[in-house]
């Protein structure tokens, strides 16, 4: 086996994210993504070392026993929705397996492990999109979606999607015919030309209101009253409460706000969890799938059980707009959130109105930062942090409070490995462990851990 081979082998099993190890004999295996257990595939190797290497999927020669044609027409073009082949009980089998492979390599000791809790949907579950212009070939006609498969420019149309409602669709198809009739160009990320960046869609799942966000660059003055008007007159079976256009110069390909205008309505929409209200802004954090998030905090919530009196304080670190906090408010005597995202600050601030909670506090800011300046020592602490996890400077500062309890809510459980290793170190124990499926038909997978205080606090 070398590099440039193409070679054949059975998928053995996918490890997370997504990774399935390829035997190709007795003496070499590969690393591939976008593959299913039980399959035999071609895959041309990248690189190899001692036996063990990595590779690009070539071609699905046979399809695993239990592997099933997926509904989505856009699967296979479209980079996401990987486990899409499998049948949804199927799906929550891998997920359960892959987080417990990791939790057991990075956890000492025994824990409790409590398997994986399915979404009470696994279709038109996403109530965000981010959706980018482009062009499907080069120098094709104007596009609107998602990034192709293994590719960084050329983009998918995918109206049809199925993990998100079909007003998604319909949004996105008015608007990319608007555009392209109008020859409004797209931004080139090679070239730094072109107006046209992302649209940005949110819909809650029980109020049905609906944000649409169009992000520009600076480089054309174009008024978007009709773009707006023809927007407002979509049949749609949500309602639209917010039409904003946001402006975006930044060379990075992201998401982002230098200056956004209302065009129509609100720049909120408000969602229901758990019997709660919240707004939710153009750029707040709001787990994208509200009924499994639902799951998600009534967990969370069961894990934390009595905390023992009303005086005590609770920590939400990287709290978004504030949905945790708030869960712990009725039973706590103060909750204390720190997120870096100013807007969503304002937003969990507001919620706490909505709510009748007077017993929260929210600050803007770095947690590695903000931790020093808290006057008020938790007595638990509510982990949530960004795919990379704490900062490890950051997870000491909160390892030094010395709380008997905490939790940690990882979207990336190996990130989540990575600073348990710390954290055990420093005295802590896993006492239990679920995943919990929030993004059906995707590789990724939530995990939620309750650890103990069991020993002091190594130097």
């Amino acid at each position: 086996m070398k590099r440039g081979e193409i070679v054949e082998g059975i998928v053995e099993r996918v490890d997370y994210p997504g990774k399935g190890l390829v035997r190709i004999d007795e003496n070499n295996a590969v690393w591939v993504k976008n593959v299913l257990p039980g399959q035999r595939v071609s895959v041309r190797v990248k690189k190899v070392r001692h036996g063990m290497g990595e590779a690009s999927l070539v071609e699905v020669i046979s399809k695993a026993s239990n592997e099933i044609t997926p509904s989505c027409p856009h699967f296979g073009q479209c980079g996401g929705c990987t486990y899409q082949g499998l049948k949804y009980e199927d799906q929550l089998k891998l997920k359960e397996s892959q987080v417990k492979r990791v939790l057991d390599q990075a956890i000492n000791g025994e824990y409790e492990y409590q398997g994986i809790k399915a979404s009470p949907v696994s279709e038109c579950y996403r109530n965000k999109m981010e959706y980018t212009f482009g062009d499907e070939y080069k120098d094709g006609p104007l596009s609107l979606g998602m990034h192709k498969r293994g590719g960084f420019y050329d983009i998918v149309k995918v109206s049809e999607c199925r993990i998100v409602h079909e007003d998604y669709g319909r949004i996105l198809d008015a608007t990319v015919e608007y555009m392209a009739s109008r020859n409004i160009p797209y931004y080139h990320r090679m070239r730094h030309e072109g107006y046209l960046r992302h649209l940005l869609i949110r819909r809650a799942a029980y109020t049905e209101e609906i944000m649409v966000a169009l992000v520009t660059t600076t480089q054309l003055d174009i008024d978007m009253t009709e773009y707006r008007d023809m927007l407002l007159g979509l049949a749609l079976e949500g309602k639209i409460v917010g039409i904003l256009h946001t402006y975006n110069d930044s060379l990075a390909d992201v998401v982002k706000s230098d200056r956004t205008e209302v065009l129509y309505g609100r720049d909120y929409i408000t969602e229901k969890l758990l019997g709660m209200e919240f707004k939710i802004s153009e750029f707040s954090f709001f787990q994208t799938n509200t009924k499994s998030a639902e799951v998600l905090y009534s967990i969370a919530r069961d894990y934390i059980g009595d905390l023992g009196g009303s005086d005590k304080v609770v920590y939400d670190l990287y709290s978004g707009t504030g949905t945790i906090a708030q869960m712990m408010a009725p039973v706590s005597g103060r909750v204390i959130g720190v997120e870096i995202v100013d807007e969503a600050v304002e937003a969990a601030k507001e919620n706490a109105k909505l709510n009748g909670l007077d017993n929260c506090e929210f600050i803007a800011g770095d947690v590695l930062e903000v931790l020093d300046n808290i006057e008020q020592k938790p007595d638990f602490i509510i982990l949530d942090p960004p795919r990379d996890g704490v900062h490890p400077k950051a997870l000491r500062k909160i390892i030094d409070y010395g709380v008997d309890r905490m939790i940690y809510i990882s979207c990336k459980v190996t990130s989540l490995a990575r600073d348990l290793e710390m954290l055990q170190y420093s005295g802590y124990k896993v006492e239990k462990a679920v995943a919990i499926d929030q993004f059906p038909t995707s590789s990724h997978v939530e995990t939620v851990v309750l650890m103990s205080k069991v020993n002091t606090v190594k130097g």
